[in-house]
Formats: C-alpha cells, structure tokens, sequence
C-alpha cells in the first residue's frame, strides 16, 4: 500500500478512535443520572473506575492499530508530519482541544517524544478559554419577578429525574429564605434579577449539583442546588451562592464530576465565567477529561515560563524522604521527583510509591487527597533551577533525571496544587487560624478514613492547608487502603518494669498499628494537642478504626459533603 494511502488511513483511524472514546465517555457519564434515581451507589463506583479506564484503554487500542497500518512508516516522523496535517482536517471539529490532545497521546506513546516536538504533534499555546462565550443552547434562563420561591420551584420542577421530591414545597421555602438573604448581601434591594442555569447535571458521589449564576446590573455571583437522594425522595440539601464555597464544590482534592455535555469546553467556559480564580485544566479535571487537563496546565507552565525569570527551588518546609520536592516561587504549583533511594525508617520502593498514586487516581478523594498529574518526558532548562535543587535532583534522582547540555530532562515527575505546609502554617497562623486549622486536621483524619484511606503517617508535614483554609493531605508513600491495616489495642503491662521499659515488653507484628501511640507523632504544642484531643480523641483508640473497617467491610458508602453543615437545609443524612 502506497505511504501516501496509509497516512490517510492513520489520520482516519485516529480520528475514528477519538470519536469511539468520546461515545463510551458519554454512555457511561450518562449513567449517572440513572445511578442517582436509582440509589445505586456502588454502581456509581464502578462507573467512575470504568471511565477511568476508557483513556488508556482507546490510546492502546489506537497505537496497536497505527504500527500494523503504518508499517515501517510507524517510527518515521516525516510520515507523522503528513498525518498531523491530515489530522487537523479529519478531527472532531467541535471538540478540537481534546481531539488534538488525544492525538498527542498516540504520539508520545510511539515515540517516547522528550519534551514537545510541534512537528508530529499539537503544541499551540494560542487557545485561551476566556476567549470564549458561553453557549446558550446549553443554558436555562430564569427571570425572578417571579419571587425567589417560585422561581426556584420552576428550577426544580425543570429537572427530569425519573423519581419524586420528598417535600418540594418545603424545601423550596427553606431554601428561598437563605437565597434571599445572600442576595440582599450581594445586590442590596433588588428585586429584579436573573438566573441562568446550566442544563447538564453534575453528579458525583450520592449527589446531584444544578450549576448556574445570578446575575443583577453587571454583578453576578454563583447559585449551586445540591440535590440528595434519599429513600423518600429527591431532597434539596443545601444552596450555595458563595464563590469560595463553589470553588471548594470543584476542587482539585475531589473526585471528577459525571456530567454530559456534547462540547465540555462550553461547561468549561461557563465555570470559568463563575469560578474566575479556577486555572483552566482545574475545570478540565473536575468534569473528568483529566488527559486534556493536564494539557492545559503544561501549556500554563510553558506560558509561564516563558514570561518569568525566577528559578525552581525546594519548597518550604522539611525536606522528603521519599521525594525531592521543589517549585517556581511565582507559579502555583510543585513538583515531585522520587528520590533513588529512601533514608531510614522509610522501608518503601520507587513502585511502591508509583502504585499509591496510581491508587489516589482512582480513589475518591473526598476533599481531602490533592490530585497529582504524572508528566512523562518533560524538560526544562538547566538555568531555571537554583544550583543546591540543580545539584540534589543530578545526585539523587538519576533514575529519572538526565542533563542534556542545557536542558534537564525528567523521565517522569508528578505536579500538584500548592498547598502551605500544615506545620509551616501553625508557627505562622494567628491563634484562631491555628485551631481552626488543628480541628479541620483531625476532621481531615476522619473523612479519609471514612473513605477508607489510611495516610499512614500523621506527621503534620504531609498535611497542607489550601486557600480556602481546608487541611488536606498529599504525602502518598505510605497511604494504603484502611482495610489492609491491622490496628490493635496496646496490651496492658503486666508489671512496673514491663511499663516503664524503653522497648516493647510485646512481640508486635511488622504491620500492626497501635492507635493509641499516634499521640507521639503529631507534634502538637500542648495547647493545640489538647485541643486536637478534646475534638478527636477517638482518633487514638483502636475502636474507632476497627469500627470503619466493619462498615467498609460490609460494603458501607458513606456520606460526604463538599460543603460546610451550617449551609445544609436539613440535619439528617441519607442512608
């Protein structure tokens, strides 16, 4: 067969395995809504592994296909400048952005590129969402002349789900009185406003989200309905028209919102208009389309880097034992090498640590795990790094960092959202932040293990605080899954001298956890650790694990809400 044949037929079949991709994304993001009516939240679970899974899977698929169809022609980079031209014709034209990084994929996976190579592959850094405008087709547009309850009766009443409300009047009244209030707040006395909502339903874990904005004389703030499922019906859970409160709703420590749309640029292009302070690939990531996500944020750097003149240096805080962990001081991100070797007490490997990743990927982050995007095959120039960073990666990571003249290249590295160290920010914080933030760290204890996710080290290093003052945690090497844990009570000493020995007068077993001990490791000054204790003291005894691992066991999912309890309409959560 002709080159010239086989480059049109390997520009189609990508095309065609982009379209095939972007089908099965859509069939199970649409289960969502049947997921919800229906209560089915391990069906839910399975979905979200199942969309996980879609991307990687097509990429495979797609490659295999290409060095069969290609030929000798599969390694030849003139022949893929051919088809990157005819790719640009034969692409999804409505969904450009995430065709051309689906073919950027194919790529790398065949050629391993080192950086970007704007020959064979798509590497614009022209796209600027705020650019564009949004999309009424996907927007409902409400007028409030109406009165605040009517008008969000009208919303609710929009909506198709396939199951009844459970007390629709009454919710919309709670509901109409804490709206009211917040638009007095914002708009002062105005009566007259108007509402546009997003048709698409957001759904993630056991609930439901209707997303839009008010908008009154050129000011516009966000309106979120949190919707609940419970045994009775369809409830409205809680109103949130704060833009920091939203923001929390679509962070980057939570799992990825299930919500069809047919061009998720437009959604991103709302959410922006909504969320204005939310980087790009964030909104990316938080409606599932992480692989293009993680195209946005590397543009963002390049851009980034392009403009500025400061140089990587190692974050604050103590240094990792597993990781070399550093960041541009003007960019809001860090960046993870894991180190050749492991210092003592870490009894860890290099693919231990990879595979926890990999288990936070796919795990539900519950607002407490921050996201971390692996980059393979990513260089930057030698000179943008501080001469003590330079040397520590080049003597300590030689796994996966290589000089190559005035480059450094990184095999693979991960990059995560900035975050303050929870032990930095409890020397800096005033008294009231700091007990806040002692509080929200056993709070963030608690949920992880209530997903289970055991952190497996407690030190407050491996906790940072973000913006909006929640603790979260991002030090994986030693995470692990609740239920593979083996916690005990310590036993009781039999004599003084058993109490009083330096060594365990026991024998206990290599994976045994004493909750009991972690008092030890947390590090608290004593008002703070009284503190701590007075809130969770539950935390040190074996009772309060061994009871999660029973209900984790049982095949118990438990409730979380991305939002405060203040702002929920009802006290009871749903089974």
């Amino acid at each position: 067969m002709a080159l010239e044949h086989r480059i049109v037929e390997a520009s189609q079949a990508i095309a065609t395995a982009f379209a095939e991709y972007a089908a099965e994304f859509r069939r199970v993001t649409r289960r969502a809504k049947l997921r919800f009516e229906t209560r089915d939240w391990h069906g839910q679970q399975t979905d979200v592994l199942e969309r996980l899974s879609l991307y990687p899977r097509a990429i495979e698929r797609i490659t295999g296909q290409l060095r069969e169809r290609l030929g000798d022609a599969a390694d030849s980079r003139d022949a893929w400048a051919r088809i990157k031209l005819a790719y640009a014709a034969d692409a999804d034209p409505v969904n450009f952005e995430l065709a051309r990084t689906f073919y950027n994929s194919a790529t790398r996976r065949i050629f391993g590129t080192v950086g970007v190579n704007p020959d064979i592959e798509f590497a614009s850094l022209d796209l600027v969402i705020s650019d564009w405008k949004p999309d009424p087709r996907i927007l409902r547009r409400y007028e409030s002349a109406v009165g605040s309850a009517t008008l969000l009766r009208a919303i609710l009443e929009d909506q198709n789900f396939d199951v009844a409300y459970r007390d629709l009047e009454g919710d919309v009244q709670l509901a109409a009185e804490r709206l009211d209030r917040q638009i007095a707040r914002t708009f002062g006395t105005a009566t007259s406003f108007v509402v546009e909502l997003l048709r698409p339903v957001f759904y993630r874990n056991k609930a439901a989200y209707l997303v839009g904005r008010i908008e009154h004389g050129g000011t516009s703030m966000p309106l979120v309905l949190a919707l609940l499922n419970s045994p009775q019906g369809v409830v409205l859970d809680a109103v949130l028209t704060r833009e920091d409160e939203v923001s929390i709703l679509f962070s980057f420590t939570r799992s990825y919102f299930h919500v069809d749309v047919a061009c998720p640029r437009n959604l991103v292009v709302f959410l922006k208009i909504i969320l204005p302070l939310k980087p790009v690939c964030d909104l990316y990531d938080a409606i599932g389309f992480n692989k293009h996500g993680k195209t946005e944020l590397y543009r963002a750097l390049q851009r980034h880097l392009q403009r500025s003149l400061d140089r990587f240096e190692f974050t604050a805080g103590d240094r990792g034992l597993v990781m070399i962990v550093f960041t541009l001081p003007s960019f809001d991100r860090v960046f993870k090498v894991i180190r050749d070797a492991f210092a003592f007490p870490k009894n860890t490997t290099p693919r231990d640590v990879i595979e926890r990743y990999r288990l936070v990927y796919k795990h539900d982050r519950v607002g407490r795990l921050v996201e971390a995007q692996r980059f393979r095959h990513l260089e930057i120039k030698v000179r943008r790094f501080s001469d003590e960073l330079l040397e520590e990666l080049l003597q300590q990571a030689t796994r996966v960092v290589k000089r190559d003249g005035d480059t450094l290249a990184f095999d693979h590295l991960y990059t995560e959202r900035k975050v303050k160290p929870l032990n930095v920010y409890l020397r800096e914080a005033d008294d009231e932040a700091a007990r806040a933030a002692v509080i929200d760290y056993g709070a963030a204890i608690k949920e992880l293990a209530a997903a289970n996710i055991f952190p497996g080290d407690f030190l407050l290093k491996n906790f940072g605080v973000t913006r909006h003052g929640r603790v979260v945690f991002y030090d994986y090497d030693e995470l692990c899954l609740l239920t593979d844990c083996t916690f005990r009570r310590l036993p009781v000493a039999r004599t003084v001298e058993e109490e009083l020995a330096p060594e365990p007068w026991f024998a206990p077993g290599a994976a045994d956890i004493f909750p009991e001990e972690f008092r030890r490791f947390l590090g608290l000054p004593e008002p703070l650790a009284e503190l701590f204790e007075r809130h969770h003291g539950e935390l040190f005894t074996a009772e309060f694990w061994l009871g999660l691992q029973r209900l984790h066991r049982d095949g118990r999912i438990l409730n979380f809400f991305p939002y405060p309890r203040t702002e929920r309409l009802h006290d009871e959560d749903p089974p």
